[in-house]
């Protein structure tokens, strides 16, 4: 399978990734939704801010799923893994007062990150909120 994160372009982590200052992508979630159980190492991820083409892609080395978040786990979590993730120190009470209501973590970690020549994809079908597209080839779905 291959797969679409789709990021809010605010938090400028597409950036991060393409610089090598980002090596894993976070997911949380209130349920067991993508890539929850759907990402696999060896699989690839293609990136794209919302409303942007597609601008890189990362083969996924290894994956870690959490459940049962509380306000702890969630911060041992993020001060764990938040600076590969691209969260800066700073940032991080944000990012707990943000996810502090989430029950499922999944950290997708990264390797081979490349820019790729940029392209749009067709999401419909998928739903306009989805943030994680999970799809046999993303070639199926490109514009």
């Amino acid at each position: 399978m291959e797969h679409v994160a789709i990021m809010k372009k605010s938090w400028g982590l597409l950036p991060k990734l393409l610089n090598g200052h980002k090596t894993i992508e976070s997911r949380w979630l209130m349920n067991q939704s993508g890539p929850w159980g759907k990402v696999k190492e060896g699989e690839l991820v293609y990136f794209k801010d919302a409303g942007e083409p597609i601008m890189a892609r990362a083969t996924v080395s290894h994956v870690l799923e959490f459940d049962g978040l509380n306000p702890q786990r969630l911060s041992d979590i993020l001060d764990f893994y938040g600076e590969d993730d691209g969260i800066a120190a700073q940032d991080m009470p944000y990012y707990e007062a943000l996810f502090r209501d989430k029950q499922y973590c999944v950290l997708v970690f990264l390797e081979d990150i490349q820019a790729v020549k940029p392209f749009h994809i067709d999401k419909s079908g998928f739903g306009l909120q989805t943030a994680w597209l999970t799809v046999p080839s993303v070639s199926a779905i490109r514009l």
